[in-house]
C-alpha cells in the first residue's frame, strides 16, 4: 500500500485507522509518507520526501493553498490539543495560504495560522503561531503564543513569552515573499499534476501544437483553450482577492515588450472570468496575449504570464 494512503496503525489510545482524506485538487507526491487521520485541503501541494503521521497525536489538519516543502516532517504528542479555527480540538493545525519550508518541523500540539511562512529547519513545539506571522531560518518556537503578523529573526530562539510579545511586526516585503511562495507552489502543483495526465502534458511538451489556439477533438468538440495551469493559476488569484486583467500585442510590439492595454475583468466569479479570458483570446487569434494579477487594494501587479503565442 502506498505510503501516502496509509492509515494510522493499531496503539492503545487510537483503535480507529483512520486514514488521510486529500482533496481532489491537492497534489501528494508519491515519496511522501503521509499517515492516519490528516486533512488536505483544496489545491495543497505535499513535496517529495515529507513525513507527515499523525500516528500518536492526532487528527492534524492542513488548510487550502499551502505548500508543505522537501523534508519537512509535521509529527504530534499523545496529549495536548490545540483548538482549530473550527473549534475543533487538533494535534497539528496549519491554516491556508501557509509555506511550511524545506526541513521545518511541526511538532503537536502546534498552531500555524493563515498566510504564514515557517523557514528553512525552523522548529514549532507546543506553540502557537498567529496569522501572518514570518518565521526566518533556523528558528526555534516553543511553549509560547506568537501574535498574528509578527517577524522571528534567523536563529532566534522563543522560549518565554516575554520573547514572543517583544517581536517585531512583519514588513510588507516580508509579506510579498510569502504570497510569491504560495504563487511559486501552486505553479509547481499543477505542473506535477499535469505530468500525471497525458492530455495535458502532450500540449505543454509539443507547443507548436497547441500555443494558445482552439484544437477540434475527433468528435467535432472545441476544447477550452486555457490549459490546466493557467485555469489553475485564475483560480489562484481569485482566491487572493486579485482582479484578472490582459494585454495583447502583435509580433512587432511583442520584441519590444510594449503590450497593449486589454480589459481588466470586473467579476470575481471563476466561470465568468474563464470564460472572459477564453472569448479575449478568440477575439486576438494573431496575438500575444499576456494574463495580469492586479491587486486592487495596493495598486499593484501580482503576476504577469503570457498565455498566448501566434504561431
Amino acid at each position: 500500500m502506498p505510503l501516502r494512503h496509509q492509515p494510522a496503525p493499531l496503539t492503545p489510545w487510537d483503535h480507529d485507522q483512520d486514514k488521510p482524506t486529500i482533496s481532489a485538487s491537492a497534489y501528494v507526491h508519491a515519496q511522501c509518507s503521509l499517515i492516519g487521520d490528516v486533512y488536505l485541503g483544496e489545491n495543497v501541494m505535499i513535496a517529495p520526501n515529507t513525513s507527515i503521521r499523525a500516528d500518536e497525536g492526532t487528527p492534524f489538519y492542513i488548510g487550502a493553498n499551502t505548500n508543505i516543502q522537501d523534508g519537512v516532517v509535521i509529527h504530534g504528542l499523545e496529549q495536548g490539543r490545540i483548538l482549530g479555527d473550527d473549534q475543533k480540538a487538533y494535534s497539528v493545525w496549519i491554516g491556508h495560504d501557509t509555506c511550511i519550508t524545506h526541513m521545518a518541523l511541526i511538532h503537536g500540539p502546534a498552531y500555524v495560522g493563515n498566510e504564514c511562512f515557517i523557514g528553512f529547519r525552523s522548529t514549532v513545539f507546543n506553540a502557537q503561531v498567529g496569522h501572518g506571522c514570518i518565521v526566518m531560518m533556523h528558528a526555534l518556537i516553543q511553549d509560547v503564543e506568537i501574535p498574528p503578523g509578527k517577524y522571528v529573526p534567523s536563529g532566534a530562539v522563543i522560549t518565554t513569552q516575554q520573547a514572543a510579545d517583544r517581536l517585531p511586526d512583519a514588513n510588507e516585503s516580508d509579506r510579498s515573499f510569502s504570497h510569491h511562495v504560495v504563487e511559486i507552489n501552486q505553479a509547481l502543483r499543477a505542473g506535477y499534476r499535469c505530468a500525471d495526465d497525458i492530455a495535458c502534458v502532450t500540449p505543454l511538451q509539443n507547443p507548436s501544437s497547441s500555443n494558445g489556439h482552439q484544437s477540434v477533438h475527433q468528435n467535432g468538440q472545441t476544447p477550452s483553450p486555457l490549459s490546466a495551469d493557467i485555469v489553475d493559476v485564475i483560480q489562484q488569484q481569485l482566491h487572493l482577492g486579485h482582479r484578472i486583467g490582459l494585454e495583447f500585442a502583435d509580433a512587432r510590439r511583442f520584441r519590444v515588450g510594449s503590450w497593449q492595454s486589454g480589459p481588466t475583468i470586473v467579476s470575481t466569479h471563476e466561470s465568468q472570468v474563464l470564460t472572459q479570458v477564453e472569448q479575449f483570446l478568440t477575439d486576438h487569434p494573431n496575438d500575444y496575449v499576456r494574463l495580469l494579477s492586479v491587486d486592487l487594494g495596493a495598486k499593484q501587479r501580482q503576476l504577469e504570464r503570457v498565455i498566448q503565442k501566434p504561431e
